[in-house]
């Protein structure tokens, strides 16, 4: 696995938009994660398009392209975080050079929801770690939350440990930069689905978001066999979320996985909070968990602090984690080995 160096103050972060740009009314919010980040001790640099959003993207795909290719070969660049997700970042993945990716030194890449259709392949294709966790845009508001100050904490150093939170939420408000980033009221319950109600398990870990995630298999820019073949004997963890989608279309999710062999070698799943979610009709999300995984007899634990519903912990994809889970609490520690 190429880890990138670890991130120090005074090195540059570069934003790009390889998905959605930042609408006019939340430059407020961009500018002020500038300052904020900024001090944090770091450097920050924005690309011309993350300013510009129209028919939800940033600018067209070559452009999307060419402006993340210009921060990975930036010497001074040692992390690139986009400011949040968006719809459309796969029409940009025919315009990288992924042969060059894997040539360059790697680099921080970080994010999540649409981000996914980028991290993803960086680490199936060219070996690379990559971040599932918080955006730039996260840390625009009064106060960066702990839950997304962690993500420097993660680029910094080579082992982390992250507890589940105590509570979970909402923003606030999102185009208000002067507020506080969330509202966190409700307890945070991680349910172990079927099998003990406590355990561990390690392996290497990999996922992101199933909207984005799934539309990928059988592509080129999703071809697992190198990467589980080269990691078969950790075994994978596998961290997923949603967005948006509901109990029937989460079970073709996991369905279209399973069949395409994604879950080979699983050692454990954790799942995200669904965000939008939706119950069809009597089939609800425990019948989606139960035909998804019949018969794996791994521990599943849910409503984990990963994606769409505040906060989140940070994923390293191609890390070597460690999840010990009582009490319907969560502990993972994260090896860059």
């Amino acid at each position: 696995m190429r880890y990138p160096r670890l991130l120090k103050k005074g090195d540059t972060i570069g934003v790009c938009a390889p998905s959605s740009g930042v609408a006019p009314y939340l430059h407020g919010v961009l500018e002020h994660a500038v300052k904020n980040v900024e001090q944090l001790g770091y450097k920050v640099i924005l690309t011309d398009s993350v300013r510009h959003d129209e028919k939800m993207v940033s600018a067209d795909a070559k452009t999307r392209a060419k402006e993340f290719m210009e921060l990975y070969m930036n010497e001074k660049v040692r992390a690139i975080i986009p400011p949040y997700g968006g719809e459309f970042l796969m029409d940009m993945l025919p315009h990288l050079d992924f042969d060059e990716l894997s040539k360059l030194e790697a680099k921080w890449i970080c994010g999540y929801s649409d981000i996914t259709t980028l991290l993803l392949p960086l680490t199936l294709v060219s070996d690379i770690a990559t971040v599932h966790g918080s955006s730039f845009m996260n840390m625009g508001f009064k106060n960066i939350d702990p839950s997304d100050l962690f993500l420097y904490n993660l680029l910094s150093e080579d082992k982390t440990i992250q507890h589940s939170s105590e509570k979970y939420g909402e923003f606030c408000n999102y185009g208000d930069e002067t507020g506080e980033t969330y509202i966190l009221d409700k307890e945070t319950l991680v349910i172990p689905i079927g099998g003990s109600p406590e355990g561990s398990f390690s392996g290497r870990m990999i996922g992101g978001c199933m909207d984005v995630l799934c539309p990928l298999i059988g592509t080129r820019f999703a071809d697992t066999s190198a990467f589980f073949e080269k990691y078969k004997n950790d075994g994978f963890i596998w961290a997923l979320e949603s967005c948006n989608m509901n109990s029937t279309q989460l079970y073709r999710a996991f369905w279209q996985m399973r069949q395409n062999g994604w879950f080979l070698h699983c050692k454990g799943l954790l799942i995200g909070r669904p965000y939008g979610y939706s119950q069809q009709q009597d089939f609800n999300l425990a019948d989606a968990f139960r035909l998804a995984f019949d018969g794996m007899d791994i521990p599943i634990l849910f409503g984990c602090d990963i994606g769409h519903i505040p906060p989140q912990i940070q994923l390293i994809n191609g890390s070597f984690a460690t999840v010990e889970f009582k009490d319907n609490k969560m502990k993972i520690m994260q090896e860059q080995i």
